[in-house]
């Protein structure tokens, strides 16, 4: 196990009813705000009308910030700088899923910061250490982002879609109602799941040695998920599962689950790519990616991909040919995907393969760069894992 630190400071409200307390949790930070949210769901729900009049009830301002989109995009992110500046408003309420928080954690950090938000998904910029603060109301459990130190946007100059990290994003609240999930399609869904399994799965595959803690909790979390996914699709209001899908995602990517191991994170910039140029699910291109991933670099550390076959897939183990194990559980990964409805080739996600190359060749700066810690891909294995996905 490698030494660590871990601080996940987000406060985490979790159960029923509790987006009523929204306007006294914000009352503790700020009496003016930006309420940052996407489209006209949370309207039609009447989540909208809940937290505002919660917001009102508590003396807190607002200033509407709407239209954010799945891949959330960097021009919407400048405008809600620019909106935060004129107003001078010292804290956002993402209300949403990944994409909402996403956003609103970027125009946070922009804020104070005197050169173009952008700079800190290029890698030119670190976020300063003075960024606004933000809260949350989550209504799609998926990206993790309500406790996370991670904001990933989307650059329409290029279609470059790229993350940054830091603890001074981390949120300082999050407001989790299960009940706020009962009218998510199950294509969404599904893709969530697909979200938090690969999340978890990004640290499960390291090559790390004496994790077992971990592994066991990273198993721990996939099989939740696994059993709990198809019932919240077949009944989407049964609150126990929703409540146990809710939590797991949090927990995928609050950074407990990576503690002591080296992560990987390729799969997930490979995926960046699909969904910056073609707009898909970033859940629906993960679970593309990840199988053909896996089937690319399993020969790496067959132990460890026959481990996760057996323990979270229930494969017995073949002690005369373990790669076979391993490539069970790689079936099984992919074969669960389609059980719920997710795509699993690069052309059920609707996607030409005319634009592997170029995808490859963004994902390491023509060819400067590599990918993942598992096993460190160049453009041309990423081109090779592109073309699995196409099978």
């Amino acid at each position: 196990m490698n030494n660590f630190t871990f601080q996940s400071a987000t406060k985490i409200i979790f159960g029923r009813d509790t987006e009523q307390q929204v306007g006294a949790e914000v009352k503790k930070h700020a009496n003016r705000i930006l309420l940052h949210y996407g489209g006209g769901s949370i309207k039609k729900s009447g989540l909208y009308d809940r937290v505002t009049v919660s917001l009102k009830e508590n003396g807190v301002e607002f200033i509407e910030l709407a239209g954010v989109q799945p891949n959330p995009r960097v021009s919407l992110v400048r405008k809600g700088i620019q909106l935060c500046r004129d107003n001078n408003i010292p804290f956002i309420l993402a209300v949403g899923g990944g994409s909402v928080i996403d956003s609103a954690k970027a125009i946070a950090a922009g804020v104070p910061y005197d050169g173009d938000v952008w700079d800190f998904y290029s890698g030119k910029s670190q976020v300063v250490n003075t960024p606004l603060p933000v809260g949350v109301v989550l209504t799609l459990p998926a990206a993790g982002s309500e406790a996370s130190s991670s904001s990933v946007l989307t650059n329409e100059d290029g279609w470059y879609k790229k993350g940054m990290g830091s603890e001074l994003i981390r949120p300082e609240f999050a407001i989790m109602n299960p009940e706020l999930t009962y009218t998510l399609p199950a294509y969404q869904t599904a893709c969530g799941a697909a979200d938090i399994m690969a999340h978890i799965m990004e640290r499960y595959f390291t090559n790390t040695q004496d994790v077992d803690f971990t592994d066991r909790l990273c198993e721990a979390t996939l099989k939740t998920i696994i059993e709990n996914i198809p019932i919240a699709i077949q009944n989407p209001e049964d609150y126990a599962a929703r409540a146990q899908v809710m939590w797991a995602g949090t927990i995928a990517h609050n950074d407990l689950l990576g503690t002591g191991r080296e992560e990987d994170w390729a799969s997930h910039g490979i995926e960046h790519e699909l969904s910056a140029i073609y707009d898909v699910a970033h859940g629906a291109g993960l679970a593309v990616i990840f199988p053909a991933w896996m089937k690319y670099v399993y020969r790496n550390n067959i132990p460890r991909f026959a481990q996760f076959a057996v323990r979270v897939w229930n494969i017995e183990y073949d002690f005369e040919n373990p790669e076979r194990t391993a490539l069970q559980g790689i079936e099984k990964l992919k074969g669960f995907f389609a059980s719920i409805g997710l795509p699993v080739t690069i052309q059920q996600l609707g996607v030409e393969d005319d634009r592997l190359e170029e995808m490859a060749d963004k994902c390491t700066d023509g060819d400067k760069k590599t990918l993942g810690s598992f096993v460190k891909l160049g453009k041309k294995d990423i081109f090779e894992i592109y073309k699995l996905a196409c099978e």
